[in-house]
């Protein structure tokens, strides 16, 4: 029995110090994880393509990776895939990584995948994978496929099933403009997205492209686009197709109307306006032909176009000259050489004004009134007086009369 004793004390003994051993080595090992790191990244997929997730370690002592699912299902543990899902790949496995590809993703593969490194305690890192589900092709449509000029459009565009939800801009030519937007949740976290725009539409607008450009992490350059359709009342322009010049008495005149629209002007009319056209003029569909002009036919002469949206004219004002007036037209007064007439003569008048008043300063001195003149030769001032004309050398024959 003693014996006994103490080979079960041998046994204790000897397990104490293999559990001794065991927790010493534990607490060695959790000191070596301490410098481990474990590291992963996120991921957006595309539908249907390929996603990789990489399981990072820094400083590994040989400490087992594995990856799980998002339900915590291993799919690889080292090297090995015990799940049994051939979409799933090794790409690559060493000490320091192990990256795995799934394929063929789709919405159900979303969610949560666990890196996990077996260590005491062990390391967890998460990578989330985000599905993106692009839209369908956008549908455009239009309240009406023909507007007149002036009236309002209204075009809307659809994106339907997208992950995340996409966003619409609109485009028409070169001018961006802003639309109603309304998001619609769908099953599975699916989104449709609708948008519409209003605008008024002018004559330019025939023919310009609009366009709805739909914005998605998933897809680039998807648009739908429509081409605008826009009705306007003519445009009308009158032509002189002879004669070149002046409309002489006794010419002939020829007129001719174009007008463009859209639809195309269905009626033409020549008119002259407060009065009648002349007895013998010759109206021919968008031609106003008059021969043998004279003066009675002055007026302005009015060409109307109408088409389904509205109407429009255009005037030509005749005055007819005389038959002998010239065929060049009136000389334009040139207000510039009349200027510098003007100027020069201004100047030439200023300065024969100075030469005047220069002259009369200098001979000043020596200008005598007429009573004086033939007094410069006179001896004495006496003399002067006789000599002078007008002077009183003819006192004698000037008497007074008294009654």
């Amino acid at each position: 029995m003693a014996i006994t004793g103490s080979g079960s004390l041998a046994i204790s003994l000897s397990a104490f110090v293999i559990l001794a051993a065991f927790l010493l080595k534990g607490a060695a090992e959790t000191v070596t994880v301490e410098g481990q790191n474990l590291a992963t990244d996120n991921v957006s997929v595309i539908e249907g393509e390929t996603a990789t997730i990489s399981c990072r370690v820094k400083n590994n002592d040989d400490s087992v990776i594995q990856l799980l699912n998002p339900n915590r299902q291993t799919i690889y543990f080292k090297d090995v895939r015990p799940l049994k899902d051939s979409r799933f790949q090794l790409v690559n496995f060493s000490d320091n990584e192990l990256r795995v590809s799934l394929s063929n993703v789709s919405l159900s593969d979303e969610g949560r995948y666990v890196c996990q490194l077996y260590t005491d305690p062990p390391q967890e890192a998460y990578a989330d994978i985000t599905v993106l589900v692009p839209p369908g092709n956008p549908i455009i449509e239009s309240r009406e496929d023909v507007v007149s000029e002036g009236n309002e459009t209204e075009l809307t565009c659809t994106a339907m099933g997208s992950k995340p939800a996409a966003s619409i801009r609109w485009m028409k030519g070169e001018e961006e403009l802003t639309g109603e937007t309304i998001v619609e949740e769908m099953y599975d976290r699916m989104f449709t997205v609708t948008s519409q725009v209003r605008f008024s539409v002018t004559k330019e607008d025939d023919g310009v492209p609009v366009d709805c450009i739909i914005d998605h992490p998933a897809v680039k350059d998807l648009l739908a686009q429509r081409h605008l359709e826009v009705q306007y009342k003519p445009e009308v322009k009158i032509v002189v197709t002879y004669p070149d010049g002046l409309t002489r008495e006794g010419d002939n005149l020829d007129l001719t109307c174009i007008a463009e629209g859209k639809p195309r002007p269905h009626q033409i009319n020549w008119l002259r306006v407060d009065e009648d056209v002349p007895p013998h003029a010759v109206v021919t569909g968008s031609d106003l032909y008059i021969e043998n002009l004279n003066k009675s036919y002055n007026g302005t002469y009015r060409c109307v176009a109408s088409n389904t949206v509205g109407e429009a004219y255009d005037d030509y004002l005749l005055y007819v000259y005389d038959s002998r007036a010239s065929d060049g037209a009136p000389a334009k007064i040139d207000h510039a050489v009349i200027g510098g007439v003007v100027a020069v003569v201004m100047f030439a008048i200023l300065c024969a004004l100075i030469v005047l008043g220069r002259y009369f300063a200098r001979h000043k001195g020596t200008y005598f009134t007429h009573e004086a003149k033939g007094a410069d030769d006179a001896a004495d001032a006496d003399t002067a007086i006789i000599n002078a004309e007008g002077g009183h050398n003819n006192t004698d024959e000037k008497k007074e009369y008294y009654i």
